[in-house]
């Protein structure tokens, strides 16, 4: 991937939590299109980098740029405004509201109502699951199924860059593979997607490219397929050679 074709560029990312670093100045790129996973153990600075992409975490130094533009000038909001949306780890969807009301809260930036209809279609399509439960309470679903509300509020927005936080937490293997389909299927549609996911195997069969962390840093970049075949990854994240 060439500098003009990417979407997303993380230039040298310092990101504090008081007077401890947690990122130190990562470079990560993200092309149009793309599927992007982010790997690494628990506390590598996986979730910190997503919520700096948008904007829940105050940056340090360095920069977020996105189509060219400070990405990390911009509050919270203006990001969702511009295309960049998240569906946070451990789902945090709002169990005393109904699924539809959740969905509608992740349009909260849409004026167009027939752009908002139009969207809650286009999830109900991807989920048929969320539609069968449209007015039943958040709070009384299964995981796999506020899984999926928290991927489809966050795609309710129309997104360029959809931001995914560990999609599988705690999910049976059967409803993993139904998500990663999912997902798999919101790229096809021209989203881009970045991954954190702790499911190295699944994250590096579905996505483009990936990045390694340890402890703040960038420790590997490579293809998908790559990251696979490399040994040091297999004995930390796949569990050896399959």
């Amino acid at each position: 991937m060439n500098n003009s074709e990417a979407l997303l560029e993380i230039k040298n990312l310092h990101v504090k939590y008081g007077h401890v670093e947690a990122l130190h100045g990562i470079n990560l790129r993200v092309g149009e299109g793309e599927i992007v996973t982010i790997l690494g153990a628990n506390g590598a600075g996986k979730s910190t980098t997503l919520n700096a992409i948008s904007g829940l975490l105050k940056i340090t130094d360095g920069g977020i740029l996105y189509r060219g533009d400070a990405l990390h000038k911009m509050t919270a909001d203006k990001i969702v405004q511009g295309g960049i949306t998240q569906a946070p780890e451990g789902r945090r969807v709002f169990g005393t509201l109904t699924v539809r009301e959740n969905l509608r809260l992740g349009a909260f930036t849409i004026a167009d109502a027939a752009r908002v209809s139009d969207s809650l279609d286009w999830i109900y399509r991807l989920f048929p699951r969320l539609k069968e439960r449209s007015e039943q309470l958040a709070g009384t679903l299964s995981g796999g199924e506020q899984q999926m509300l928290a991927i489809g509020r966050a795609l309710m927005a129309s997104p360029k860059i959809l931001l995914l936080d560990e999609p599988s937490l705690g999910l049976a293997p059967l409803l993993v593979k139904a998500i990663f389909e999912t997902i798999k299927e919101i790229n096809k549609s021209g989203v881009t997607v970045v991954l954190v996911e702790q499911n190295a195997r699944v994250a590096l069969k579905l996505a483009h490219r990936g990045y390694v962390m340890e402890v703040g840093n960038i420790a590997l970049e490579d293809s998908a397929s790559a990251l696979l075949a490399n040994p040091d990854v297999q004995q930390a994240y796949l569990g050896g050679k399959k």
